[in-house]
């Protein structure tokens, strides 16, 4: 089975009043237990705010630090799930169902493994 990557893209900005988010937490919770039982779940995370974001870089043999963000722009990656699905339907299916939980965009991508160890 392939592995593939559901990111979660959030607008910036203030989270939604409690009203709003509980019952999208409750739905996204039911999305993982979903996810648990089928076998396929593989790993998944929420991030802090890209303003807890530090990018490191390489230029001209230096390495430099910088605090925030890589890339300003009014969405940013909130979170992801790793999942296998036998192929690229299945995976969209899943991002359709995470989709629908969140009520946010869910970029599904397949993971590729080379020598990087």
């Amino acid at each position: 089975m392939a592995q593939y990557l559901l990111s979660i893209y959030q607008p910036d900005g203030d989270p939604p009043a409690p009203e709003v988010l509980e019952p999208i937490m409750r739905a996204v919770e039911a999305f993982g237990a979903e996810l648990r039982e089928s076998g396929a779940w593989v790993f998944s995370g929420g991030l802090h705010s890209p303003s807890s974001a530090t990018v490191v870089a390489a230029k001209d043999g230096e390495v430099l630090t910088t605090d925030g963000p890589y890339l300003e722009g009014k969405e940013h990656l909130g979170g992801f799930n790793v999942i296998e699905a036998p192929d690229l339907d299945a995976a969209l299916g899943w991002g359709r169902t995470l989709a629908k939980a969140t009520t946010l965009p869910v970029e599904v991508r397949p993971l590729q493994w080379g020598s990087c160890s």
